[in-house]
């Protein structure tokens, strides 16, 4: 498909924002030891940032609902770019947790009314793979932004990164400035009718399986850092690399996600649940050593970002009265799980868990993933031959009275 301008500014954004959701992790150690805290309440900056999104999401977009959604995209970019600048100037742990949620704010209402407008820019056959292109910004952001910016904080400090992604902030907005339209938009339907709407047990289920997708992951991945230098035995430099591995791998599958989404959506996601259960619990053994564990990560990282872009999809169709609250509440779905996946792996570590065996964990959540939509494809396929039914029972009634 061509790649429009308002897709490469759109992004650009998700360049930026995932840099600064990502690189936490590969920062943790830096910024226990600069604020004199303990890794697991480090990793507290992650759960922090992914409950603002969750729980902050659906209110910016219900206020953002009143404004263009160009206008819209500008003023969440201008929140992210304050945002990241507090979280450089923070003299404490509260405080750089406090400016972590207020960036978070930005976050969610961002790809989800991002992702209606890169829908709206290409034709509909090829809106899952638009969106996909429009989230291989955040995937790039693990290949590029997230391995730059733990080698900038490591070697200048973790505020230098903050910094770095304040710069990527300013370009992704110039972009959005001169790139993105003026996307038609429908009469906005009112509250009422839009929480009905986001009510359907299609759109729940899409989004339930969104959060135990993201809770598999990042039970794992916040503590990818520690888990490489511990039980891999990389050293800090490698682990970079490792990261940059890593963010191949998800930019590779995001991009196939969404092309296997435009062919066949439900069988897609459900093909890339089960590579991803084995792949999981591989990672358990292949983590003992280095060649095998960024080889398993590569591919573990490919099927987890692989289905976001086609959970997206599956939301935005099921949610059509209501497309802007519904992709954004599901970004904020994707963000619970990723604060329960990063809380409940530092609760395991804390209990004594070895980080090698938190990918246990993570296969369980797929598992669940899996068995939630395989349920939705049921219903669906119920309450369709139901519908036939009527229709059947209708025509029959109808055929009988004349």
């Amino acid at each position: 498909m061509k790649l429009s301008p308002a897709l490469l500014a759109l992004a650009a954004a998700a360049f930026g924002i995932g840099t600064t959701e990502f690189v936490i992790m590969g920062l943790l150690p830096e910024i226990g030891r600069s604020l004199h805290v303990s890794i697991p309440q480090a990793g507290q900056l992650v759960s922090g940032y992914a409950l603002s999104v969750t729980i902050g999401s659906p209110i910016m977009a219900i206020l953002m609902g009143r404004f263009p959604r160009r206008k819209s995209l500008l003023a969440l970019m201008a929140i992210f770019i304050l945002g990241n600048g507090l979280c450089a100037l923070a003299g404490g742990y509260d405080t750089l947790l406090a400016a972590r949620i207020f960036t978070a704010l930005a976050h969610g209402t961002f790809f989800g009314i991002g992702a209606i407008v890169a829908a709206e820019v290409v034709p509909k056959h090829q809106r899952a793979m638009a969106i996909s292109l429009m989230f291989s910004g955040l995937t790039l952001a693990n290949v590029l932004g997230v391995p730059l910016g733990t080698l900038l904080g490591q070697a200048y400090g973790w505020r230098m990164t903050f910094w770095a992604v304040c710069i990527i902030g300013l370009v992704a907005f110039a972009a959005l400035v001169v790139w993105v339209p003026n996307v038609r938009q429908g009469r906005r339907p009112r509250l009422k009718r839009e929480i009905m709407a986001i009510g359907h047990p299609q759109v729940l289920l899409a989004m339930a399986a969104s959060v135990l997708c993201s809770a598999a992951l990042f039970s794992v991945f916040t503590y990818i850092t520690p888990l490489l230098e511990h039980v891999t035995g990389i050293s800090p430099h490698g682990v970079s690399i490792a990261l940059l591995l890593f963010g191949v791998g998800i930019t590779l599958g995001n991009l196939a996600g969404g092309r296997a989404a435009d062919w066949r959506l439900m069988p897609a996601i459900m093909g890339m649940l089960c590579v991803l259960i084995l792949v999981q619990a591989l990672f358990t053994v292949t983590s003992a050593s280095p060649v095998p564990a960024i080889i398993t990560m590569m591919v573990w990282g490919g099927l987890a970002f692989g289905v976001g872009a086609p959970l997206q999809m599956r939301v935005v169709d099921q949610g059509r009265a209501a497309p802007s609250l519904a992709s954004t509440l599901n970004q904020s779905a994707f963000n619970l799980g990723n604060a329960l996946g990063a809380s409940i792996g530092g609760l395991l570590v804390s209990a004594g868990v070895g980080y090698g065996n938190l990918p246990w964990f993570g296969s369980l959540m797929s598992l669940l993933a899996l068995g939630t939509v395989y349920y939705a494809t049921w219903l669906e396929k119920r309450m369709q031959r139901r519908r036939e039914e009527r229709r059947a029972h209708f025509r029959a009634t109808g055929a009988t009275g004349a």
